[in-house]
């Protein structure tokens, strides 16, 4: 480890410039869902959890997937944006992560065919909401290959034309709220990822057939969103870059295109629609999703955005500095580690690693490395200390 006090800016910790936002570094902590929202409004939980990895000291901090249409809804706890009376709470989220020194950016989802279902621990033999007033709404007549999952129901044009106008609404709502980012939910098995699909879009008029139809829908979203969206705030967009039926030319492709509507960054993951790893998939390993993002930023030109067992400091500082992702962005090690950003800057030889948090956390940070210069944290494992009686 490079001791504190070094004269050296990692990549890592480099300043991100996008439109008019700047992030000042490129850690991101992806949308995580806490399946604790009351009709959509955000609560307590959701403070806790977000002010908390904000004051970590990341760059940007993404809100979890947040419905833009009451009908989208994976789990009756979902975050919505699908009323004007649900800003101010989202406006008290944005003050919390912009008072922990982040950026605030929100994830938008419609969850289509994967809506109406239990949090992911809820026991199996526990019976699915109630359908009454929520329908499970899909390109095509496809269900999730899983067991009990919901026959969806095939949206009609009048529901594509509606669905594209809950987003623009809350685009605006996010806007309204202070958010400065947008990440547009288009992987993982939700809506606009089974449009994109053959696999599950089976549709025969504008929205299904060729690959520019079935990119249809997702390009009148980004255009809808845009026409809310202020020019000078970012725009990302997330796709699962391979799947069963997806390679990673047609993910070029739509990158290509996305590129040409104002779409800013691609946050690149993988699979989702049908449970099953894509052919071209690796084994679950460090940074395993990397050579996505690396791959599209290669191909594409496009600023990315890499997800997937990134996990130490090192490996985080080597995507970056080695051009292979712009963002990197955590989930669960910063529920392990919520103030990874600030120990990362500690490892990485940061000349102030604490300066990303509040002045009430950095003071007593400081203090106690100028008191004890050899003092080697907890993250860095059990050392043979001497036990003090």
């Amino acid at each position: 480890m490079t001791q504190p006090g070094a004269s050296v800016t990692p990549q890592l910790f480099s300043p991100f410039e996008i439109r008019g936002v700047t992030l000042r570094n490129r850690v991101v902590v992806s949308p995580m869902w806490q399946y604790a929202g009351i009709d959509g409004a955000p609560t307590a939980t959701h403070t806790v959890h977000l002010g908390r990895l904000a004051e970590g000291g990341p760059g940007l901090t993404i809100v979890e997937g947040t419905t833009v249409d009451r009908r989208g809804r994976g789990t009756v706890g979902d975050l919505g944006l699908w009323q004007d009376d649900l800003v101010p709470a989202h406006a008290r989220l944005v003050d919390v992560i912009r008072a922990g020194g982040s950026v605030p950016g929100i994830q938008l989802i419609h969850a289509g065919r994967k809506g109406r279902r239990n949090p992911p621990w809820t026991p199996a033999d526990q019976p699915a909401p109630d359908p009454a007033d929520w329908p499970v709404l899909a390109p095509s007549a496809i269900p999730v290959p899983i067991p009990g999952a919901a026959m969806p129901e095939v949206m009609s044009v009048r529901d594509i034309d509606e669905t594209v106008r809950s987003w623009a609404q809350a685009a605006r709502r996010a806007r309204d709220a202070g958010y400065d980012v947008i990440d547009v939910q288009a992987a993982h098995g939700y809506l606009l990822h089974t449009f994109l699909s053959p696999l599950t879009n089976r549709r025969t008029d504008a929205y299904g057939g060729s690959a520019h139809n079935r990119a249809r829908l997702l390009i009148e979203v980004v255009d809808a969103i845009r026409a809310e969206w202020p020019s000078d705030k970012a725009l990302f967009v997330r796709l699962s870059c391979v799947d069963v039926g997806w390679g990673m030319d047609r993910t070029v492709e739509l990158v290509h295109e996305l590129r040409r509507h104002a779409v800013d960054v691609i946050d690149c993951t993988s699979g989702g629609l049908t449970g099953r790893p894509a052919p071209e998939a690796p084994a679950v390993g460090y940074g395993y999703q990397v050579p996505y993002a690396q791959q599209v930023r290669a191909r594409t030109g496009s600023p990315t955005m890499a997800v997937g067992m990134i996990v130490h400091a090192r490996q985080a500082e080597e995507v970056v500095a080695r051009g292979h992702a712009d963002l990197v962005a955590l989930g669960r090690e910063l529920l392990h580690n919520p103030n990874w950003p600030l120990d990362a800057a500690r490892k990485l030889g940061v000349t102030d690693p604490y300066a990303a948090a509040p002045p009430r956390t950095a003071h007593w940070l400081r203090k106690r490395d100028e008191s004890f210069p050899q003092l080697a944290p907890s993250t860095m494992g059990d050392l043979d200390v001497a036990a003090v009686d």
